[in-house]
């Protein structure tokens, strides 16, 4: 698939659309007297398919949280249409089956994780013996203690914490789709791993996740397709393999060793910084198994092809955009 090829394209031939744009906009009016224009957003289309895990990226202000909120009613189009599950965006139906996690959750400082699941159950209208049993639920899943979110107030939660209950009341409603906006923000690698595995949790339920970041690798892990956004374009989606390519050649990197030795193992062999690099001619087991005959210690091992990272840079420096060094 090339890199600029938009068309949505997903595994299971089972899987229905729950959200597509065509040629959504949305310009924004600033200045003292709002007569000067900002278009966040420019002709986007996409499809995601139910049960998929969807990563947007993008650098800081390329339009990620703008396409989000519009797609959750939050602000309007300025062109084009979405539909969610088959309704137009903002349909208040629609709406009682999504969850929805912002970068920046506002909490209640003065109340405890359960009394504000409880709260965010009401309005949803959950019956109270349903949101005892629920809520207990959420907070074994984000793995917090049912006595510390029944004693301790939200202003003395870790941002860490406060993630997880955010995501907890995400969840309440049961919803068909979760939309999840720099879910890792903020957050130390404790904290990323533990979101990591709630939402790998979701994935395996079957949950729809919406997945906005500028973390590549939380979206390399965990999503099934992503698409780039840049300037409030998009500039290509698809999965992975479909991106990056699906070479099944590996690139190995190793210290000691000779050419001598090295070559009946690895072809386009060079050397950089007393390190060899080459291309495996054999399985990377078997490669590995033979290193100390040829006395040689493996650096490192992966697919000869570009990194998520790699390819992203590419993609901006193609279209002209600047990369920081």
């Amino acid at each position: 698939m090339h890199s600029a090829d938009l068309s949505p394209t997903f595994a299971s031939s089972n899987s229905m659309p729950v959200v597509q744009t065509w040629n959504l906009g949305k310009t924004y009016r600033t200045g003292f007297w709002l007569n000067q224009k900002i278009e966040s957003l420019k002709n986007c289309s996409l499809t995601i398919y139910r049960g998929e895990t969807f990563g947007l990226l993008g650098p800081n202000g390329a339009g990620k949280t703008t396409l989000l909120k519009t797609l959750l009613g939050i602000t309007r189009p300025t062109t084009g249409k979405a539909v969610i599950l088959g309704k137009p965006i903002g349909d208040r139906t629609v709406k009682q089956q999504i969850g929805y996690l912002p970068e920046n959750a506002y909490l209640y400082d003065f109340l405890t994780a359960w009394e504000f699941l409880e709260f965010i159950a009401g309005l949803f209208q959950i019956s109270k013996r349903k949101q005892r049993q629920r809520i207990a639920e959420l907070l074994d899943l984000v793995g917090l203690a049912q006595s510390t979110a029944r004693q301790k107030k939200l202003k003395q939660y870790s941002k860490g914490m406060l993630q997880r209950v955010g995501m907890a009341q995400a969840l309440i409603n049961d919803p068909e789709i979760v939309f999840l906006d720099e879910p890792m923000s903020g957050l130390d690698p404790m904290g990323r791993y533990r979101m990591r595995e709630i939402v790998l949790s979701l994935k395996q339920q079957g949950k729809t996740i919406f997945f906005n970041s500028h973390v590549l690798s939380d979206i390399e892990q965990i999503c099934d397709r992503i698409a780039f956004l840049a300037l409030g374009e998009l500039i290509c989606q698809g999965s992975l393999d479909e991106l990056l390519g699906t070479s099944n050649a590996y690139q190995a990197v190793v210290s000691g060793g000779n050419s001598l030795t090295l070559d009946p193992w690895l072809t386009n062999l060079t050397q950089e910084n007393n390190y060899w690099h080459g291309q495996l001619k054999v399985k990377p087991n078997q490669f590995v198994a033979h290193l100390d005959d040829v006395e040689a210690q493996l650096v490192s091992i992966h697919l000869a092809r570009p990194s998520l990272e790699e390819f992203f840079m590419q993609q901006l420096r193609d279209r002209g955009i600047e990369v920081s060094r």
